[in-house]
C-alpha cells in the first residue's frame, strides 16, 4: 500500500491510423497536477486534441486524447511516458493514514533535490543545422539544456557549451556518459573532433544566472503586459468567468486557436495562478479552433469573486494564449540577434522544448547560427 500501480496511469492505442490515443490517469489529487502531466505530454511531441478531468479534492480522473504533432514519422516510447507520468501522480496514503496526517509529519509533497548539473564540451567542424541535430539527440535522451554557449571560429570550427540536466539521473555512471556520446557521434560523423562529459563546478553555476543585457526598449517589446489585440492568425481570443452557473465553482471558457502546448500554457496559468481545477473539459475542432471550460475554485475552496482577479486572470490566459513565446530581433552590426523568453512556472520549471523548436526553426530556414543569426536563450 502507498504504492503506485500499473493502473494508476493507462495508455489505450488507437484500433485505426490517425486516431488518438487515450491516456488516462486516476490517482490521488494534488494542486497543479494537470499542469505538470500536461508538461509531460508536451515533452513527448505529443498534441491533446481532447481532454476531461474531474476531482472530488481528494482524488482525481484525467483522460487525454493526444496525437503526434505534426504527424511526426518517429516512433512515441509509450512506456517511457507511462514511467514519466506515473512518477508525476501522488503517492496514495498508507492504511489508517490520511494526508492531513502525513502532512502535518512532514511526509508529503517532500520537495527531491535538485538535478546535478553536467557540462557537455563539443568541439567539431560547423555546417547547417549543427545545433539542432545535437539538441535532438540531448532530448530524445531526456537530457535537458539549462544553458548553451556556442563559438564559431572564423575557420569553421566550433565549440559548443551545454550545460545539461538528465532526468533519468544517471550521467554520473560510465555506461550513461559513452551512450550520450555514441549517440552523438552518430549524428555528427568524423566532423566531431572532441566530446566530453563532466560535473559542473561551482565557478561554473554562476553561468547560469546570467541574463542577457536588454535595452529598455527591447524589454518593453518582449514584456508588455498592457492589452493586447485579441484577434491572431487562429482566429479570436475569448476568456470569460461565470459564477451563475454553479453554486460552488466559478466557470472559466477559453476560446482560441491551437497551438502547440495550448493545454500547458492554460494549466500552468491557472497553477501559477493558485487555482483549483475541479473539472474540466477540452476539445480541439479539426479547423483548428478550440474550447475549454474549467470549472475552478481559489485556494481556499471559494469562488473567484474579487472583480480584480477575475480581470487579472483573465489578461494573464489572454496573454498566455495570445503570446505563449516573447521574441525579438536586434541588429547587433553584421549580426542580427534573435531573443526568445521561455515561460517560467512558479516552481522554476521552463516550457519544454523551446530551445529545440527555436534551432528546428533556423534549421529550416537555413540560417547558421552565430554566422547569419546570433541566437541567445532567455529563462
Amino acid at each position: 500500500m502507498g504504492i503506485p500501480s500499473d493502473d494508476v496511469v493507462q495508455i489505450r492505442h488507437a484500433d485505426a491510423a490517425g486516431e488518438p490515443t487515450v491516456v488516462t490517469v486516476s490517482c490521488p489529487d494534488k494542486t497543479g497536477l494537470g499542469c505538470d502531466l500536461c508538461r509531460v505530454v508536451l515533452l513527448f511531441r505529443l498534441s491533446v486534441v481532447k481532454g476531461d478531468m474531474s476531482t472530488d479534492g481528494r482524488w482525481c480522473y484525467i483522460v487525454l486524447w493526444v496525437l503526434p504533432r505534426g504527424g511526426r514519422p518517429v516512433p512515441v516510447p509509450w512506456d517511457l511516458l507511462k514511467d514519466r507520468l506515473l512518477q508525476l501522480c501522488p503517492v496514495a496514503p498508507p492504511f489508517g493514514f490520511d494526508n492531513a496526517y502525513l502532512a502535518a509529519a512532514g511526509l508529503q509533497d517532500l520537495a527531491p533535490p535538485p538535478p546535478k548539473l553536467f557540462l557537455l564540451k563539443l568541439c567539431c567542424f560547423d555546417r547547417m543545422g549543427l545545433l539542432h541535430d545535437v539538441t535532438r539527440v540531448l532530448c530524445e535522451l531526456e537530457l535537458t539544456i539549462r544553458r548553451v554557449k556556442v563559438s564559431t571560429t572564423p575557420d569553421g570550427s566550433v565549440l559548443d557549451l551545454f550545460f545539461i540536466t538528465d532526468a533519468r539521473e544517471l550521467l554520473h555512471t560510465k555506461s550513461r556518459r559513452e551512450e550520450t556520446q555514441d549517440k552523438l557521434e552518430a549524428v555528427l560523423g568524423d566532423s566531431l573532433t572532441c566530446c566530453e562529459i563532466d560535473p559542473a563546478g561551482e565557478d561554473m553555476l554562476s553561468c547560469l544566472q546570467s541574463w542577457a543585457s536588454l535595452t529598455p526598449a527591447i524589454t518593453e517589446q518582449m514584456f508588455n503586459t498592457e492589452e493586447q489585440p485579441i484577434s491572431t492568425r487562429g482566429g479570436t481570443i475569448s476568456v470569460t468567468m461565470d459564477n451563475s452557473l454553479s453554486s460552488v465553482h466559478t466557470l472559466i471558457q477559453i476560446q482560441c486557436g491551437d497551438h502547440k502546448g495550448l493545454l500547458y500554457d492554460i494549466m500552468r496559468t491557472v497553477k501559477d495562478g493558485n487555482i483549483q481545477v475541479s473539472y474540466g473539459r477540452f476539445y480541439a475542432s479539426q479547423n483548428g479552433r478550440c474550447e475549454i471550460d474549467l470549472f475552478a475554485v481559489q485556494s481556499d475552496g471559494k469562488k473567484i469573486l474579487d472583480q480584480h482577479r477575475q480581470r487579472a486572470l483573465c489578461c494573464r490566459l489572454r496573454m498566455e494564449l495570445l503570446r505563449p513565446l516573447r521574441v525579438a530581433l536586434v541588429n547587433r552590426g553584421p549580426d542580427t540577434e534573435l531573443l526568445v523568453a521561455n515561460p517560467v512556472e512558479v516552481s522554476g520549471k521552463g516550457r519544454p522544448l523551446v530551445f529545440y523548436d527555436i534551432t528546428l526553426a533556423l534549421k529550416n530556414l537555413q540560417k547558421r547560427i552565430f554566422l547569419h543569426l546570433l541566437v541567445m536563450f532567455v529563462g
